[in-house]
């Protein structure tokens, strides 16, 4: 890891961290305030699948949240960017509400395959149908893998295992464009003029947000709120900068020590 440099840079996960689905973290929109108060640039990263850009911008508006539609970066549109990159028509495997973000690209008569958090989608007759293009050759792209995510209900699977059982039937590689991906991260901090050795990433999943911002050189800050269960720190090597309670208590530090 490069010298550490003077904190320029916050990205912010968003469900788990910020909010889990219509519900606030406690103290957190007093916390981004403050935050906002301070030398750093705040961006808003999140691998959610289930809502387009603009459905989840006027989630955090309802919860009182000041974040605007540019200070987001969505594993959607680092997909997006890939399919219109590699000129595919993709059998789009997402959920519905994340259509919107997928605008204007064709998917008539599919040679690719992008798939997301569709629970909806994930049934035998949809997936044998992206078993049978992938054996033809088409491209997998994976919006993002995660193991599971947080619900208000409960831990629920996330789409990782269904890319896995895709891979392992098909004997192929997805490609994964979300967090914990270097180019994911790479791509977030462009344009706010910081190196990831000036910045910090905040979020309650331990191997996507932290591991995958220590990976590029940023400080990973676990927050244990969301998804995060009892020892998820030690999953990773290099464990995290820091674990704390929540985002209020990260952002106390940040304050505090980082600046």
């Amino acid at each position: 890891m490069a010298a550490r440099r003077a904190l320029k840079a916050v990205l912010v996960d968003l469900n788990g961290t910020l909010h889990i689905e219509d519900a606030a973290v406690p103290g957190a929109q007093e916390a981004l305030k403050r935050l906002r108060d301070s030398s750093v640039v705040v961006r808003f990263v999140t691998n959610t699948t289930k809502e387009s850009k603009q459905d989840l911008l006027e989630r955090l508006k309802k919860l009182e949240f000041d974040i605007s539609e540019d200070e987001i970066f969505t594993s959607l549109t680092a997909a997006r960017s890939l399919v219109e990159q590699k000129q595919v028509r993709p059998m789009l495997l997402v959920d519905d509400r994340a259509l919107p973000d997928f605008k204007g690209i064709h998917t008539n008569d599919p040679n690719a395959v992008v798939i997301g958090l569709a629970p909806e989608h994930f049934h035998y007759q949809i997936l044998n149908q992206a078993f049978r293009l992938l054996l033809d050759g088409a491209p997998l792209i994976a919006i993002h893998k995660a193991r599971y995510y947080k619900r208000k209900d409960g831990l629920a699977l996330g789409p990782g295992p269904f890319v896995t059982a895709l891979e392992y039937a098909t004997d192929t590689k997805a490609i994964v464009v979300g967090k914990p991906e270097k180019t994911f991260f790479l791509e977030a901090l462009r344009g706010t003029g910081c190196e990831p050795e000036e910045a910090a990433m905040i979020g309650d999943d331990c191997r996507d947000d932290v591991g995958g911002a220590q990976n590029v050189g940023m400080l990973g800050i676990l927050v244990k709120t969301g998804k995060y269960r009892a020892a998820d720190e030690e999953k990773i090597n290099p464990s995290p900068y820091l674990t704390c309670e929540s985002f209020p208590h990260a952002v106390d530090y940040i304050l505090k020590h980082l600046l």
